[in-house]
């Protein structure tokens, strides 16, 4: 569906399109990787609750028997979400932790293709932390098998250890996703060269 023009609910119940950027109360996105979005249904419900300030709007409307609105493009919440200091250990978070890139060999991989591999094997008392666990390819995964770095001469590249939220964040703004609707532009910060002057 283009930009421009109105069209009713009942007519665009069903589509996907005109996701809102969800900015916290300090203007930054809650989330980079995923980028945090929500959909217009809920973006809307959002501003009649009086949950969000609208900064930017799309050309389309929306609406109901007794209102019409344009669809919210960016929004940010009222109350400013603290982040969470202590990210969740998931095998996603490890694969952004260490940026994609499999431990051993360098490579970039897209995360379907990574693996998790144990530092130190669980089958020598590894466990599965964030001091323990890396991201690998399969080739790699497969070639360290149950041995210790030491004894197959692969170290990881990077030391394992938890980190920040900020540093996900930081990790994930490599990673823009395939759709940025120019609204957007102004409140993301991905890493693209700055024009000197």
């Amino acid at each position: 569906m283009p930009d421009g023009g109105s069209v009713t609910l009942a007519q665009f119940n069903g589509q996907g399109g005109f996701p809102a950027l969800v900015l916290n109360a300090d203007f930054r996105p809650l989330s980079y990787f995923p980028l945090s979005l929500w959909s217009w249904q809920d973006a809307v419900k959002a501003v009649f609750l009086d949950r969000v300030s609208v900064l930017n709007e799309y050309d389309v409307e929306v609406h109901s028997p007794s209102h019409a609105m344009r669809l919210p493009s960016v929004i940010a919440l009222r109350e400013y979400i603290p982040s969470n200091r202590r990210p969740a250990f998931t095998r996603f978070n490890v694969f952004l932790r260490d940026k994609f890139e499999c431990q051993y060999c360098g490579d970039d991989f897209a995360a379907q293709d990574l693996t998790f591999d144990h530092v130190v094997p669980r089958s020598r008392g590894g466990r599965t932390s964030w001091d323990n666990v890396v991201a690998a390819c399969g080739p790699c995964n497969l070639r360290k098998g149950s041995k210790l770095p030491r004894e197959c001469h692969m170290l990881p590249r990077r030391e394992p250890r938890p980190p920040t939220s900020w540093e996900l964040q930081d990790h994930g703004r490599a990673f823009p996703p395939n759709h940025l609707h120019e609204s957007w532009r102004d409140y993301l910060y991905w890493d693209t060269e700055l024009e000197q002057g």
